[in-house]
């Protein structure tokens, strides 16, 4: 673990650009999170404002107040948002600023490297802080070419889609991965983003700052890793964006180099248009499935549903109606938990966990 942090959310933790803030709420290995900044919800718990479960994690107005109701500074303040294109909101930069002349270090995954900031790069040397930019693109000479040597890994490998941006990729997949190693199931998960690397994922790269003819090969490598210092028996790939999305058209790498054996597919009901396109109407389940089968042949084995806009009653009746309509089983992870998405799997691939 890197120490204790803050989550920097303002204004955005009740919205889909606040998920890296909710991921680490959800959970991370990489730091204790003392607190989330955003000021509309000053007071509360932020599990209890996430998904109405409280998790000891409060929310506070600003830095400033979270540093005298702590009695200290934590060791980092970690950017929580995701918006789109990835730039740094000005209205935090005096934020940022502030917490590292205080001597936090600054941890951030947008594309607007705070690096080139010449204001925070001072205040770091100030401060005696770091700032790291999760998403500062990496040279050629550093990147993996795709090798063609995916079959050489032995364990089953899920691929979790979704059929749009922000829906809950990443957190079934991790949910899933902690599940079964918990049964006793040696499992990985290669993260794809900057969230699951700021949830402290081992194995893993930022796809959308990779220079695109290094994706395929920097994806094997993680897999190929994993595979050769863990030799886990089910591996997990984070999905990026969707098949069919009009501005984060990812997936088609995963299938094309991941090879997967299989594909869980998150879907928000309640979402009629794509994240961040109003106007662009969402394709849903059976397109993308077509997609899927068509690309690589792999079969989607379960569905995840995202509560998104709906009650738990509500819930419980999408993933009914998914059932029915689909003929896959359906469940919420976060509400319904695990189970339905493990059992379709030993039922489909038994060899995985005899």
């Amino acid at each position: 673990m890197d120490g204790t942090a803050l989550v920097l959310c303002e204004g955005y933790f009740d919205t889909p650009s606040g998920k890296t803030a909710h991921g680490l709420v959800r959970g991370t290995d990489r730091y204790e999170v003392l607190g989330v900044l955003d000021g509309k919800f000053a007071g509360r718990d932020a599990g209890e404002v996430l998904n109405g479960t409280p998790c000891g994690i409060p929310m506070f107005r600003d830095l400033d107040d979270a540093v005298r109701q702590l009695g200290r500074a934590p060791d980092f303040l970690v950017i929580g948002i995701a918006p789109d294109g990835g730039m740094v909101p000005p209205a935090l930069l005096p934020v940022i600023e502030s917490a590292l002349k205080r001597g936090m270090s600054v941890d951030s995954g947008l594309h607007d490297y705070l690096c080139d900031y010449p204001e925070l790069v001072a205040a770091a040397a100030a401060g005696g802080a770091r700032i790291r930019d999760i998403r500062l693109a990496k040279k050629p000479r550093d990147l993996h070419f795709y090798q063609g040597r995916i079959d050489e890994v032995r364990a089953l490998r899920v691929a979790v889609l979704g059929t749009d941006a922000a829906v809950g990729k990443r957190t079934l997949a991790r949910i899933l991965m902690k599940e079964l190693n918990a049964q006793g199931v040696k499992s990985e998960m290669i993260g794809t983003g900057q969230t699951a690397w700021l949830q402290g994922a081992r194995f893993g790269f930022v796809l959308d700052a990779t220079i695109n003819d290094f994706v395929a090969g920097e994806l094997e490598h993680a897999i190929i890793e994993a595979w050769e210092q863990e030799r886990p028996r089910v591996i997990f790939i984070e999905g990026q964006g969707c098949l069919t999305s009009p501005g984060f058209p990812g997936g088609f790498e995963i299938l094309g180099a991941a090879r997967p054996h299989a594909v869980i597919l998150v879907h928000p009901p309640k979402r009629t248009e794509y994240e961040g396109f109003p106007g662009s109407p969402l394709k849903g389940i059976e397109t993308e499935r077509r997609i899927i089968d068509l690309s690589c042949g792999v079969p989607v084995v379960a569905i995840g549903v995202n509560h998104e806009g709906m009650s738990p009653q509500e819930t419980d009746q999408a993933a009914r109606d998914l059932e029915r309509e689909h003929g896959l089983p359906a469940a919420d992870p976060l509400l319904h938990g695990p189970d339905k998405f493990i059992a379709a799997l030993r039922q489909k691939f038994p060899e995985a966990f005899a």
